[in-house]
């Protein structure tokens, strides 16, 4: 069975839409799996066994460039040519199920009440209800896992295997990481300013743990409020620029992550490393909570169909709440 999955984006839920791929192969498991997604978010799928191709696609190129639309059409109908049996959006979007349409003729994604964008129901034949305000791990496990005859139990969820894979990295991890010390990676920024927690209680919890800490950044502003931690405190250390395999690496080997709601904190669940997720506007229920993997909410309410980019919340979380909750899943 030729099964396509299209997930475009963003980082973090292409992470939480993974973890179906090997409870796909333990039920089909001659099944190709290919997987539809943006270009620049490739690296997180590849190296994984279960995944037979990526296929990539530059859409949010076409906010710049309209006419580069065609350009995308031919590719998506090139990978058309592999006759799918089943193209499955996870997404939920128009653009993802318009893309899917162009990908195979039977497809699948959820139903009209379980989408942000009811319309993408419209270019499904098999469509799947879970609703959009439930856990979005779940959610991406249902929409993949029932067309595919079969469900993916919280129960399994819990008990995956660890599934984002990685080469020799290019900036390898090892000389920043200290033998015989606690290394504890942050991850201190997101899509928007909201989400992320302030620097200055970030200070106050690397204070607090006085563990190795190393800030890991992906933009200019990121990169500054590194360096600013890392003047502030002996315990920090600015990483360098990092690639996503580098990512992946490093994440494998560190003790601790703690982070914003956002992809390289999500990636710590993704290779059963423990972890802290601090949430402000958005739900603390995009996550799975586990032994290893804790998550601390602000007390804002949260509306998941229209989050509030103006809930700055988050610094409402006391350091002290975070300390304690890493002081525990560094003893465990």
């Amino acid at each position: 069975m030729k099964i396509a999955i299209v997930k475009l984006s963003a980082l973090g839920d292409i992470v939480h839409a993974m973890v179906a791929l090997q409870f796909i192969k333990q039920h089909l498991p001659h099944a190709q799996i290919d997987w539809l997604v943006e270009e620049r978010f490739a690296e997180i799928l590849r190296h994984n066994p279960d995944i037979n191709a990526i296929l990539t696609v530059n859409l949010k190129a076409l906010k710049r460039n309209k006419s580069a639309i065609f350009t995308e059409i031919a590719r998506v109908k090139t990978y058309a040519q592999q006759d799918y049996d089943l193209v499955i959006d996870a997404q939920g979007l128009l653009k993802s199920a318009i893309t899917a349409s162009l990908l195979g003729k039977k497809r699948a994604g959820f139903d009209r009440s379980s989408s942000r964008e009811s319309l993408a129901a419209w270019f499904y034949q098999t469509t799947v209800q879970c609703s959009y305000t439930a856990n979005s791990i779940d959610r991406n496990a249902h929409v993949i896992a029932e067309p595919l005859g079969f469900h993916i139990t919280p129960e399994q969820i819990i008990a995956k295997q660890a599934f984002l894979y990685f080469k020799a990295p290019d900036v390898a991890p090892e000389p920043f990481l200290i033998a015989g010390q606690t290394t504890v990676l942050y991850v201190i920024g997101s899509t928007w300013p909201s989400r992320n927690y302030p620097k200055e209680q970030v200070l106050a919890v690397i204070e607090a743990l006085q563990c190795h800490s190393l800030i890991l950044w992906g933009s200019v502003e990121e990169h500054e409020t590194a360096e600013w931690l890392a003047a502030h405190s002996r315990y920090a250390t600015c990483l360098p620029a990092l690639d996503l395999n580098s990512v992946k690496a490093l994440i494998a080997q560190v003790d601790l992550v703690i982070g914003n709601d956002t992809g390289p904190t999500h990636m710590a669940w993704g290779l059963n490393r423990p972890s802290i997720t601090l949430f402000g506007p958005t739900p603390v229920s995009r996550i799975y909570q586990t032994e290893r993997n804790k998550a601390l909410k602000s007390s804002s309410i949260v509306n998941p169909y229209k989050l509030n980019k103006q809930d700055f919340s988050i610094a409402d979380i006391q350091p002290e709440a975070i300390t304690r909750l890493a002081q525990t899943l560094l003893l465990a």
